[in-house]
């Protein structure tokens, strides 16, 4: 199992792209929370809200997610990177092999 990890401007945006990542069955689910980020760009420090998610995948489907999660991200430098899951219930790891094809 696989989580990747991203950031998102607003509830919407992250909603409509998980939902197009289960419709694509690349991943089995996802989690999202809102959180409150802190960091550079464009030489400021900028400090807002975001929307943070965890996307559930297996390896197999890591790289395919994370490339079409980049095309579909609205943040020109989005942040994406793929956590490994050391160990998880051996039930919850079937059922995700079940439903990421």
């Amino acid at each position: 199992m696989v989580i990747v990890y991203s950031t998102f401007p607003d509830e919407k945006s992250v909603l409509e792209t998980g939902k197009k990542l289960l419709e694509r069955e690349l991943i089995a689910c996802f989690n999202t929370f809102e959180i409150r980020s802190g960091y550079w760009w464009e030489g400021k420090i900028v400090q807002n809200r975001e929307w943070a998610v965890f996307f559930k995948t297996t390896k197999e489907k890591k790289k395919e997610l994370s490339e079409e999660l980049r095309k579909i991200h609205p943040y020109e430098v989005p942040a994406i990177f793929a956590l490994k899951v050391e160990s998880a219930l051996p039930e919850y790891l079937e059922w995700l092999r079940e439903v990421v094809l």
